[in-house]
């Protein structure tokens, strides 16, 4: 699919569909997240912290297979996990330089301050962090909003839409209505990889593709840990590494190409 989508040249009519898919995603993540809080009044507190903890599970699954996939994939190259690693550990110092998942954390703690009711405890800024990492960092984000933007093709973002619609139900009921700000984070993220795989196609080949997916599944790892109240990680310190890792592809290949 992905091979598929980077052959693809920009059309008239992807041009005006290129972001389909995203807005298919943000509804389903609203959708999901009023069913969520519908049922969240008949759902114990015992079976709330158990939906987190299945959710924190799966998102080591998931996490765990897309950073393998540097390894595992036939087209892998040795380099490619070195721009992986390399990635990770600038794109981190680079995170925690410019204190971004203070400021992600703050920016929900912006909206708790002013949509909390009364003395209730809240867990918004908790809700939108965990949420807007899930829903944004996957194989399905990248290549489903590269083959949307390369191609307009909805295929991708349209069953990733369906898993996190139901992930949004089972959020919202543990974790409350700050999932619905993650339906902004979303728009921007899913809609900027689009508008960028539009405007820049050529620059997204397939090992470029590999390493942001296996940066993206150990930054998912730390969503896993967090949910699974194992470690408190700093996410999203980790998500420069997702731009970091693709330069360091391109500079390992003009060294390989210099030195034959």
């Amino acid at each position: 699919m992905a091979a598929r989508a980077l052959r693809a040249r920009r059309d008239p009519y992807h041009a005006r569909v290129f972001l389909s898919g995203t807005l298919l995603n943000v509804m389903a993540v609203v959708l999901g997240t009023t069913l969520g809080l519908v049922a969240a009044a008949r759902i114990s507190p015992r079976l709330q912290e158990s939906l987190t903890t299945g959710l924190g599970l799966f998102t080591l699954v998931i996490a765990t297979s897309m950073g393998l996939q540097v390894f595992t994939d036939p087209a892998a190259r040795p380099e490619d996990s070195l721009a992986v690693l390399g990635g990770l550990l600038l794109g981190v110092a680079l995170g925690e330089w410019w204190r971004l998942h203070d400021r992600l954390a703050a920016l929900g703690g912006w909206f708790q301050r002013r949509l909390a009711r009364g003395d209730r405890r809240s867990r918004i800024a908790e809700a939108f962090v965990t949420t807007s990492i899930v829903f944004c960092v996957g194989p399905l984000t990248i290549l489903g909003s590269l083959d949307n933007g390369l191609r307009g093709d909805v295929t991708l973002l349209a069953t990733k839409s369906l898993l996190d619609g139901v992930a949004s139900v089972a959020f919202a009921a543990a974790l409350g209505a700050g999932v619905y700000l993650s339906a902004g984070t979303v728009l921007v993220v899913q809609g900027g990889i689009a508008g960028g795989a539009f405007l820049l196609q050529d620059l997204f080949d397939p090992p470029t593709v590999l390493v942001v997916t296996a940066v993206g599944g150990v930054a998912l790892l730390g969503v896993g840990l967090r949910l699974l109240e194992l470690k408190t990680v700093r996410v999203a310190n980790f998500l420069p590494g997702l731009v970091v890792a693709p330069i360091l592809v391109r500079v390992f290949d003009a060294v390989r190409a210099a030195f034959g």
